[in-house]
């Protein structure tokens, strides 16, 4: 293997690990990895500079956003506050209960 398609193998990787990471991959969200993928078999130079760019954008505005929840700033903590319960459940072998909101 080329050290070009190696690289083309790593670009690919990092941001469909950032997809999912960030975006999901449950199935309302599979466009997006469809989309990439069909991307990346047209292999060329500039949408590889491309995708390496927008891995790093999603990766930073997410590092960004949980910066801005740990310094306690003025923003809705809600969604990080379920997670970190979620997690906490998921620990010990527990699922929290949907809420019903109208």
């Amino acid at each position: 293997m080329s050290s070009k398609n190696l690289h083309v193998a790593d670009v690919y990787r990092q941001l469909i690990r950032a997809v999912e990471k960030h975006i999901g991959k449950d199935g309302s969200k599979r466009h997006f990895r469809d989309f990439i993928t069909n991307e990346f078999r047209q292999n060329s130079q500039q949408k590889m500079k491309l995708a390496h760019d927008y891995t790093f954008l999603l990766n930073s505005v997410h590092h960004h956003k949980n910066l801005l929840f740990s310094y306690n700033i003025a923003v809705d903590r809600t969604d990080e506050a379920n997670k970190i319960l979620n997690k906490s459940a998921a620990s010990v072998g527990l699922r929290l209960p949907d809420v019903y909101r109208p």
